[in-house]
């Protein structure tokens, strides 16, 4: 999926895709940006839910760009 994070003023800060890493812990949400970073979501549920692997994206975001209010944009297109 191509996504976008942008700021609270409108600025795209990067744009990239989600992809979902299977790791031997289980499988992680994360954010891979066009310029080759990697942010490093949480673990998706057993049940399939992204509540808390999309927790633990928001808060690394935080930590990449040090601003709150941030958007995550997703566009899905067939």
């Amino acid at each position: 999926m191509e996504c976008a994070i942008i700021s609270r003023a409108g600025q795209v800060l990067a744009r990239g895709k989600l992809i979902l890493q299977q790791e031997d812990e289980g499988t992680r949400l994360n954010l891979e940006t066009r310029g080759g970073k990697l942010i490093q979501g949480g673990y998706v549920g057993e049940d399939g839910d992204l509540g808390a692997a999309s927790k633990i994206l928001f808060e690394n975001c935080f930590a990449t760009w040090r601003m709150t209010g941030l958007t995550l944009k997703v566009v899905i297109s067939s």
